[in-house]
């Protein structure tokens, strides 16, 4: 009788957080995990995505769950499978639209999915920039703000799962900004058998899509070489008036086992992209024209949809080795990705500025820009078992080249230059080397104490500096050493709980070299964080449920805003972040699963109690899924709280919800040369809500409000077959 006494007092990990998730008075909720390097036998594979823990059987919660934690996580960390993704998002769709559905994320994209780069995607109040994003591990993003670009390297086609890591992980997690979290992305694996895809959609604002893929299968004759080879165009008026989207991606991957301890993988993106850019509509605008007002067709406007566009081609390639040799697993990718971004756009497409340039009284007057960058970089990582558990070593080493400029241009005249505004070169040589221990004890615990060491050496060489208009030759280095502590205790096959504190750190923008004389001025302080979180994950096959606490402590928060389409960066100083999140899946049975998650959060200027900016006071959803023979369907809704859009507690964003109907129907073998026929509805935002979801900046000449708007109901159409 003294049993579970005795091994209660052994989990002193799993008190803490029961007893902490308890005092908050929300319902608990739970749910993939950060392997190690594992196998190094190629991972083609047809499972669900769910911890090994559980059955890969669609008749589960963790096959069936839009999101789910991990049994083996440190950190809040939330999982969504090529089971949602393909089933429940649009053919169209970017991460950044796959990615909206989980806790504490908001995701604003005014044109639809995947139609237009989206304009906010915050993770627990951090915007982008403030956290990572990693294809197959490897960190990416813009050198001078650490942004990314939603449609410029892959789409729903070639992705395969995303994760949400929210924190700055343990010592091993790399990348620009760590202390906001990691949108980790994975590719999509080659398939165990040979087939040839065919892919076709079509639905509202005329946007349709088309595709084919084409898997090898498992090449014996090659040596158990296997590979995948896609190709997808995509074509879009969008939901807003003349702002279309031209879209082209073709992707390679290829998996060769050399010998039993070696796996050799290449991949390859291409793409192409030609899309209209709008900077948002002010009240007046959106109550004359509708929520949907973008551009127009009129050559003497300045929001002619000819003057306002992007031109922009992207590669990104990587060579994998993972290999077991003398008592180590080591893997390590070499890659390089490339960004060409040609951008115009008219001085003021929200009509407060007069038509007029150096060349005509009538003239529209416009800008031109370039940015261009190529970077080049390598992430190794190395373990072996040592003593009573496993040391870890590796690094990430990284260097990206960047050319910019901007002019002023003649619209009328077919873009005839008036004026360069500046020109530059910036280069950004990033270094993170790591080491940490994770020590093994008894009762299922344990213990992981690290260290990474951080360097940003940011150089400008420009003969004409942006905002200051004089030369500038310049570089400054930011270092700093992050130490790490992660518990974690493996309660059951079924249940786990952790405990985390880890240093964030983020180096300043670029823009801090945009003064007369970088040397004189002073350097500013990086932003820096302290991260304090405990959570558990329980799973089977007929529950998901996870629940975290999060504190973080943050030092010289950097805020945006866009003005007249340019960014303006301002200190807010210390802030607060914290809060409780939550995420569940519940298999009911029959094949249908009941989805929820749930999250308070708080983000608060220290100094005056104010609102972080674009910080949703909580998110929510709720949704009902069915997967049962060739049918699938589901029916979730997405709900955004309260949220400021500036500093000061100004431009109040009220909280909105988007319901989301998917249904598919697969057909095994409708004819002798066709198999797993798949034909497909979605209709999202099935109640047509249309009210403003987030602030798009300030108009250059007076300072107006620029809002976006929600997306109004759009019903899309698929078919897919294997030949």
């Amino acid at each position: 009788m003294t049993h579970a006494p005795t091994r209660l007092r052994r989990k002193p990990l799993t008190h803490l957080i029961l007893a902490s998730l308890c005092a908050t008075g929300a319902p608990l909720t739970f749910a993939q995990s950060t392997g190690d390097l594992g196998s190094v036998q190629s991972t083609a594979t047809t499972s669900t995505g769910s911890d090994s823990a559980t059955a890969t059987s669609t008749q589960t919660a963790p096959a069936q769950a839009p999101t789910q934690g991990s049994l083996t996580a440190t950190e809040p960390k939330s999982i969504i499978n090529r089971n949602y993704i393909q089933n429940s998002t649009a053919p169209t769709s970017n991460y950044s639209d796959i990615l909206q559905i989980a806790p504490s994320v908001s995701s604003i994209t005014p044109n639809g999915p995947g139609l237009m780069e989206t304009q906010s995607l915050s993770i627990r109040g951090f915007q982008d920039g403030q956290y990572n994003v990693t294809f197959d591990g490897i960190p990416f993003g813009d050198s001078n703000d650490f942004t990314h670009h939603s449609t410029s390297f892959f789409n729903s086609q070639n992705i395969g799962s995303i994760s949400v890591d929210r924190g700055p992980g343990d010592a091993s997690q790399i990348g620009f900004a760590t202390f906001g979290g990691t949108v980790a992305v994975t590719s999509i694996e080659p398939s165990l058998t040979p087939a040839f895809s065919v892919l076709g959609s079509y639905g509202s604002w005329n946007t349709w899509l088309s595709g084919a893929q084409f898997n090898t299968g498992d090449m014996q004759q090659w040596g158990d070489a296997r590979a995948v080879v896609g190709y997808d165009h995509s074509s879009s008026d969008g939901y807003l008036n003349d702002v279309g989207q031209r879209r082209d991606n073709v992707y390679f991957k290829l998996e060769k086992p050399l010998g039993d301890n070696t796996l050799l993988t290449f991949y390859a993106d291409y793409n192409r992209i030609y899309q209209n850019t709008s900077l948002g509509a002010t009240a007046a605008q959106i109550h004359q024209f509708g929520p949907n007002f973008g551009l127009n067709g009129d050559p003497a406007s300045q929001s002619f949809y000819g003057y306002n566009f992007d031109r922009i081609n992207t590669d990104f390639e990587y060579i994998g080795l993972q290999t077991q040799q003398w008592g180590w697993k080591f893997d390590n990718k070499l890659y390089t990705y490339g960004y060409y971004h040609d951008g115009f756009n008219a001085v003021d497409p929200n009509g407060e500025t007069p038509n007029g340039t150096t060349f005509g009284a009538n003239d529209v007057p416009g800008t031109q820009m370039a940015n261009n960058y190529r970077a080049v970089g390598d992430v190794f990582d190395a373990q072996r078992e040592l003593g009573p558990g496993t040391l870890e070593l590796g690094g990430w080493l990284t260097h990206q080249s960047n050319f910019r400029d901007n002019m002023n241009v003649d619209d009328t005249l077919n873009f005839a230059l008036e004026q360069l505004n500046f020109t530059m070169h910036d280069t950004l040589l990033t270094f993170e080397p790591y080491l940490q221990y994770a020590w093994k004890l008894p009762y299922g615990l344990t213990i992981t104490p690290g260290v990474k060491y951080v360097s940003f050496e940011r150089s400008i060489d420009s003969p004409l500096d942006q905002k200051s208009g004089v030369p500038v030759d310049y570089s400054h280095t930011w270092t700093k050493a992050l130490p790490s502590l992660t518990v974690h205790e493996q309660i059951n096959p079924s249940w786990s709980a952790y405990a985390q504190y880890a240093q964030g750190f983020l180096a300043p923008n670029l823009n801090v070299f945009y003064v007369t004389n970088p040397s004189a001025s002073g350097q500013p302080a990086p932003e820096q964080t302290d991260n304090y979180q405990i959570g558990t994950t329980y799973k089977t096959n007929r529950f998901t449920l996870s629940a975290d606490l999060y504190y973080i402590n943050f030092r010289n928060a950097v805020t945006s805003t866009s003005v007249g389409g340019n960014t303006i960066f301002s200190n807010a100083g210390g802030a607060v972040y914290k809060g409780f999140e939550s995420e569940g899946t519940f298999y009911a049975g029959y094949g249908f699963s009941l989805y929820g998650n749930l999250t308070f959060n708080s983000a608060k200027q220290d100094s005056t109690g104010d609102w972080m900016p674009n910080a949703p006071k909580m998110t929510a959803a709720l949704g009902v899924i069915y997967d049962r023979g060739p049918l699938h369907g589901s029916l979730i809704t997405k709900f955004v709280g309260h949220q400021f859009g500036d500093t000061g507690d100004t431009q109040p964003i009220g909280g909105f919800a988007v319901t989301n109907l998917a249904a598919a129907y697969t057909i095994k073998s409708p004819t002798s040369w066709m198999h797993n026929t798949r034909f497909g509805l979605e209709i999202d935002n099935i109640f047509n809500r249309t009210s403003i979801d987030a602030l798009a900046g300030y108009t250059a000449a007076d300072n107006t409000p620029l809002y976006w708007t929600i997306p109004g109901r759009a019903v899309i159409g698929t078919v897919s077959t294997d030949f």
